[in-house]
């Protein structure tokens, strides 16, 4: 038969029943051998569960991912076998191959269950039909929107994601499906998702990747009409070629997309594309790139074509990764077999005006860039034959300053392809426009064209099931967002108190759990562990901190002072514990000492009672962590957290944030919901940074939180929570009234409702409009656009501000005078109609540079000849002190969506 090649055999799906072992029957027959080892299977049968049809809503019920928010689905499956729902790791598709034929013949003959699981059918039906929020918008709004990322965050049952990234991509498809968003998801199913962590004995983390069957998953292969795989193909240098099975999953209302690298008629290499997530580099994750960008718009259409969907109309690209996206869009239009191919100026005029682009990372180094080599290599094999390599490589080029001009830069790419841009919270947008201003030289940075759209969570996934039903008991609130969450403040104070010790219970009791299983791995055996029956306390004040572990988020800035950490954990009277967790990449180990520093600081013996560290951080984990922490912790270096929305899911659980003002808590801190770490503004070294801020976090829980959590802190005035004295009754009232206020203000700002809101009416409406003005008639706009910025460009480098002059202001110049401006300029081959000539005016500093600025518009008041022209216009003096003003010019046209758009200005 010769060598069977990695990835050639596909598991079988059959249907036609169950096998002895899933019906309950003894295995193996009588007369059988009991064991065999060292035997492989060369075929492999995933049988599937047949339903009796009363119950069959189940198997519909267990597709649709909406049962990893929709609490009635998830107690309905638990309820059929608690036990055989915990085995099942809390997977409906496992759970239901587990269950034997007996079992649901049983089920099917309870009628009370029968109702239930109609009933909840008919609810998954109604849900996934009836209008929504976005369908009050009616005709103005897209009818699809693509939705790419590199990773997604769903279920811990599908695991294809890292951090926050990928949890926030999972949490934008969830909210779109609730709120009726028309929106598709495209990502690459990866064969392993990201590595299982563990610890060695002395504390170094270990990598392990397990390999996933799709079959196995709440996903469904895309078929052609015929019964063959649906797949997408790219060509790669040497003649070979990348071929992509495309899976669906169903979050809700939202179809995801994920492209399988790992067919039969793909070679080993072209195979192990999608092996892991951020597992390779080099040339891997450049076609892993471009499988999810290109492909991903092939995947596309080849859905649409199958489905009936209509074609996107609005393109987001979540971070760079899948900025590839834009240039297969743009090889369609400039397709030789179409019937009026487009030009490349047109073709990226028409796929720009649709396309919004996110950044995440404020940090350069989180960018990924590759070789122009690279990229020119894998272009020549002809991913775009009429798409011309020296204009992709353009788009990518890092031409300006300090920028390499051998490197290709993805988010530089993603943001010339996009006439949208946007951060992820206020601070982090005016991060990116600093950081990416070099695109736009002689523009102030507040002018950069990256505005923001604060990240959300999505309540239903991470608000804890005791909240919920203490909600929906209380004031009958079925979620956070709802206005009578409000009522929260009726609440007795004892009620929360009870509330919050039995999540922390919780809490504990898992960590318990998790720390022997992680122990036994480190090679522990069973007489070495009793002390972990012991670990935690559900009485004493938890503070959580979970994350990736790149360096600047310092996961052991803690660990400082280890002597004043120690002194907190056993404090006599307001003690601390801390669950820690967090993977690193496998690559950096900068990040792998840091957990290995910790972790070593959590074995002493005479504090391991207090702080654990827990290994594996998944979404399974951050359920019970977020809800069971009185406080959560958060101490990047400002301001490189772009957001952090693991402090969001503590808040709407009840959680207090301990955090340096930075991402999310920047914008939403108010003095009563949460604690503000200082940071080290004067100049000081890494080292002396650290050691300040540090200082002051430790400052915070010795003199601030903890008191305040044990009521030892009289203190004069504590904003809404008021002043603070000794409890009378063991309630810490003032804990609670910051708990309260956290929860009555803070769950619509975090929620990812709003933050898909916003991205509606911020991003994709406007999107809409200008990809559909760009399209009509042919594209007639979008051409008509292309020459006209081309002639702009041709002609820019001969605009220049002559001569300025102004008139109307005497000696002693005072408030409400007006100032008469004059410029002439000279507007080479241009026109006035195409260029807005404004004078710029506000304080005038020392330096000369404008602060207050504020700008008005000059019209042209005589055509000089020669292409020369005066521009004359009125300013008011608003102010006193020093008062300055310039001109500048800059191309003017209806379709910019901004003015610096073009990346062209003249300043006098």
């Amino acid at each position: 038969m010769g060598q069977i090649a990695k990835g050639a055999l596909r598991n079988i799906t059959v249907s036609f029943g169950l096998s002895k072992r899933l019906r309950g029957e003894s295995f193996p027959p009588q007369g059988k051998c009991a064991s065999v080892t060292g035997v492989k299977a060369i075929r492999r049968f995933t049988v599937k569960t047949v339903l009796p049809e009363n119950i069959a809503p189940l198997g519909k019920l267990a597709g649709n991912l909406r049962w990893s928010w929709h609490l009635p689905t998830s107690r309905l499956f638990e309820e059929i076998d608690p036990i055989a729902w915990e085995e099942s790791g809390h997977d409906p598709v496992a759970f239901l191959g587990s269950v034997t034929r007996e079992k649901l013949q049983q089920l099917a003959s309870d009628e009370r269950l029968v109702q239930r699981i109609q009933e909840l059918g008919a609810d998954l039906d109604s849900y996934l039909a009836e209008p929504r929020w976005y369908q009050s918008l009616g005709d103005d709004a897209p009818r699809s929107i693509a939705y790419f990322s590199p990773e997604y965050g769903i279920s811990a049952v599908l695991p294809q994601y890292s951090g926050g990234l990928g949890i926030l991509a999972g949490d934008h498809l969830k909210s779109a499906s609730d709120l009726g968003v028309p929106l598709v998801g495209v990502g690459l199913l990866y064969q392993a998702g990201y590595f299982k962590q563990s610890l060695s004995r002395d504390a170094w983390q270990q990598e392990t990747y397990p390999v996933l069957d799709p079959d196995g998953l709440p996903l469904t292969l895309l078929r052609e009409e015929d019964g063959s795989a649906a797949k997408v193909v790219l060509p790669l240098p040497n003649g070979r070629q990348l071929s992509a099975h495309i899976w669906r999953a169903d979050v809700g209302r939202v179809p995801l997309l994920l492209l399988d690298s790992n067919v039969a008629e793909n070679d080993e290499a072209a195979r192990n594309v999608t092996d892991r997530l951020y597992g390779g580099g080099g040339d891997q994750r450049l076609q892993q790139e471009l499988l999810l960008g290109m492909g991903g718009v092939k995947a596309l259409r080849i859905f649409q074509r199958l489905t009936g969907m209509p074609a996107p109309e609005v393109f987001h690209t979540n971070e760079g990764h899948a900025g590839f996206l834009g240039i297969e869009r743009i090889r369609e239009l400039m397709d030789p077999s179409n019937e009026s191919p487009m030009s490349w100026e047109e073709a990226l005029t028409a796929g720009r005006a649709s396309t919004v682009f996110t950044t995440h990372t404020p940090v350069p180094a989180g960018i990924d860039r590759f070789d122009r080599s690279q990229i020119e290599h894998f272009f020549h094999a002809g991913l775009a034959p009429s798409v011309p390599t020296d204009r992709v490589l353009a788009l990518g080029a890092e031409n300006y300053t300090d920028g390499d001009p051998t490197k290709f830069n993805m988010a530089v790419m993603g943001l010339r392809l996009a006439q949208r841009a946007n951060g992820v919270a206020k601070l982090h947008g005016e991060v990116s426009r600093g950081m990416f201003s070099g695109l736009w030289p002689g523009f102030d940075t507040r002018e950069v064209p990256i505005t923001s759209v604060t990240n959300g969570v999505h309540v239903p996934s991470w608000v804890d099931p005791e909240i919920a039903d203490f909600a929906l008991a209380n004031f009958g609130a079925g979620s956070i967002l709802d206005p009578q969450w409000s009522k929260v403040y009726d609440v007795p104070d004892t009620d929360i108190w009870a509330l919050r010790r039995s999540l922390r219970s919780n809490l504990v009791d898992d960590v318990r759990q998790r720390l022997r299983a992680s122990w036994k791995k480190r090679g522990a055996a069973d007489a070495e562990l009793t002390w972990t029956d012991s670990v935690l306390d559900p009485d004493v004040l938890t503070i959580g901190f979970a994350r990736r572990v790149p360096t600047y988020k310092r996961l052991t800035l803690m660990l400082r002072n280890p002597a004043r950490l120690k002194a907190l954990l056993l404090h006599p009277d307001h003690p601390i514990q801390l669950v820690i967790a967090g993977k690193s990449h496998p690559a950096d180990e900068q990040g792998k000492r840091m957990i290995q520093d910790l972790v070593r600081f959590t074995d002493d013996p005479e504090v391991r009672h207090r702080i654990v560290f827990l290994p594996n951080y998944d979404i399974a984990m951050a359920r019970t962590l977020f809800p069971g922490c009185d406080v959560w912790l958060n101490n990047p270096l400002r301001p490189l957290e772009a957001c952090g929305t693991s402090g969001m899911k503590a808040a709407i659980n009840g959680g207090l944030n301990l955090s340096v003002l930075d991402g999310w808590w920047d914008e939403m801190y108010d003095g009563d919901n949460g604690w503000a770490i200082p940071t080290a503004n004067n100049g000081a070294s890494a080292d002396e940074r650290d050691d300040i801020e540090a200082a002051a976090l430790y400052d915070l829980l010795e003199t601030q939180v903890g008191p305040r959590f044990y009521s030892l802190l009289p203190a004069e005035g504590a904003g809404a929570a008021g002043p603070s004295e000794p409890s009378r009754d063991g309630v810490p009232h003032q804990w609670i009234a910051m708990i309260k206020h956290t929860m009555a203000t803070l769950g619509p700002a975090v929620s990812a409702e709003r933050m898909l809101q916003d991205y509606v009416e911020k991003l994709y409406r406007p999107a809409w409009r200008a990809g559909q003005e760009a399209a009509a008639d042919h594209f007639a706009l979008a051409k008509r656009t292309a020459a006209w910025r081309s002639r702009v460009q041709g002609s820019w480098p001969a605009v220049q501000v002559e001569h300025v002059d102004s008139t109307g202001v005497s000696e002693d110049p005072q408030i409400g005078d007006s100032l008469t401006v004059s410029a002439y300029v000279s507007l080479g081959g241009l026109d006035p109609d195409d260029v807005a000539v404004e004078v710029a005016y506000g304080r005038a500093l020392e330096n000369d540079e404008l602060s207050d600025v504020e700008v008005e518009d000059l019209d042209v008041a005589e055509n000089l000849g020669s292409g020369r022209y005066l521009f004359a216009g009125s300013i008011r003096i608003d102010h006193s002190g020093s008062f300055g003003y310039t001109v500048r010019v800059l191309p003017k046209h209806a379709t910019l969506a901004t003015k610096a758009e073009l990346g062209l200005v003249v300043n006098a």
